[in-house]
């Protein structure tokens, strides 16, 4: 018996059917996948647009670093003027520094006489035209057979045309041809600030060519010397520069390779303290020095004394804790001739003895006065011999002020 066949339409419709079907799933895989393909690629494109907003951040901190960086460079450039580094700076200085050397002669108990050699340093100078050696008066005191030397090797004799104990100032000539001489400029001092860089360059232990760097770490100090009688050298920069025995005499410069002062003194077992006399001495002082010989235009007020201090004013029963007692005044002196008054009694303060009673300096023309540092670089910056000044003072808890005519130091060999 034979099974009936199925109609061809109906398998049409099943194959019609199962194709939709196929087509439907594979219409939704596709569909599927691109809107998966569409979500991934929309996260994508965040991540590259975050990391391209990280690489602009990146690329920002670079160009401030450079920026950053460049400035430092210009301000290092500008600190240092012409000169590109330190290495360089000393390329330019080195050959105006030169070294000097001397005899001195001295005798002992019998009168036999014996010898030793004293070292310095000095630096070339061009003063209007004529080559000279400026150096510290200690340096060539009493010395003779006077040589310098310059960085080359090759050495001259020298001599003296002009010294000045009193600001530790010699200036010497030499018979060097004039190609030998490489002159520094020098500058006013009252352009440097605590602070300041500063190079020392010198020949510390006979080791010709040394250079040091520090900074200027106290303006207007005031030093005593065995030279100068007891008298003060006012308005001295102190620095940090390591200064040796030999470095005497030596330029001390800023960062443009300028003189601002000549390394004269350190304090002994000091950790980085050392002195230099001011370009402003050596600037007001070199014409007199080469022309006459000498400088004979220091201030004199001829009066001693000692800083005020707290326990002074306590011992006084006053309240003024500052400014310069006077403890002595010469008589037929300036500070004489103008009624100031010195001490009137000892005290043991503070372990030392002390001449108090005195009239207490706090102001010259209005300017405050607050210890001997102050009194003595205003006189010696700002007034000459022969000009009067105002002079404030405490005496006895009342304040005057007098009139003082300033009187020419005396000469060391004075009695």
């Amino acid at each position: 018996m034979e099974l009936p066949q199925k109609p061809k339409a109906t398998r049409i419709s099943t194959i019609l059917i199962a194709t939709i079907v196929i087509a439907s799933l594979f219409g939704g895989g596709l569909l599927g996948y691109l809107l998966g393909y569409s979500d991934i690629s929309g996260r994508i494109n965040d991540l590259q647009n975050q990391l391209s907003n990280l690489q602009e951040q990146i690329s920002n901190l670079q160009s401030t670093q450079n920026v950053t960086y460049q400035n430092i460079t210009q301000n290092i450039t500008y600190v240092l003027g012409e000169n590109a580094s330190l290495s360089q700076l000393y390329e330019q200085v080195r050959e105006s520094v030169v070294v000097i050397r001397g005899i001195i002669v001295q005798y002992d108990f019998f009168g036999r006489p014996y010898y030793t050699q004293v070292q310095g340093s000095g630096f070339v100078y061009n003063f209007t035209g004529q080559m000279v050696i400026i150096t510290n008066y200690h340096v060539v005191n009493d010395a003779i057979n006077i040589t310098v030397t310059f960085i080359n090797g090759k050495g001259y004799t020298a001599a003296a045309l002009g010294s000045d104990p009193y600001a530790d100032l010699a200036v010497l000539s030499t018979d060097a041809p004039h190609s030998e001489y490489k002159p520094l400029e020098i500058v006013s001092s009252s352009t440097l600030k605590v602070g300041d860089p500063v190079i020392a360059v010198g020949n510390p232990y006979e080791l010709a060519g040394s250079m040091t760097t520090g900074i200027a770490s106290a303006l207007g100090r005031t030093i005593t010397e065995e030279l100068t009688g007891g008298y003060p050298i006012a308005n001295v920069i102190q620095t940090t520069t390591p200064l040796n025995p030999g470095n005497s005499g030596g330029p001390l410069l800023n960062y443009q390779g300028r003189v601002v002062g000549i390394t004269t003194a350190i304090v002994s077992d000091s950790q980085g303290l050392g002195f230099a006399i001011p370009s402003n001495t050596i600037l007001r002082e070199i014409e007199s020095l080469v022309t006459t010989g000498s400088y004979n235009q220091h201030p004199w007020l001829g009066a001693t004394g000692t800083d005020m201090t707290y326990e002074i004013a306590k011992a006084m029963s006053t309240n003024v804790t500052y400014g310069w007692l006077i403890a002595q005044v010469t008589s037929g002196g300036p500070a004489d001739n103008a009624g100031l008054r010195g001490g009137t009694k000892q005290a043991l303060i503070a372990g030392e003895w002390i001449t108090i009673g005195g009239d207490i300096v706090i102001a010259f023309n209005e300017t405050r006065i607050t210890n001997m540092d102050d009194l003595s670089t205003y006189l010696e910056e700002c007034t000459l011999p022969g000009q009067t000044i105002n002079v404030t003072i405490v005496r006895t808890n009342q304040t005057m002020t007098l009139a003082v005519e300033l009187g020419t130091r005396p000469p060391l060999s004075a009695p």
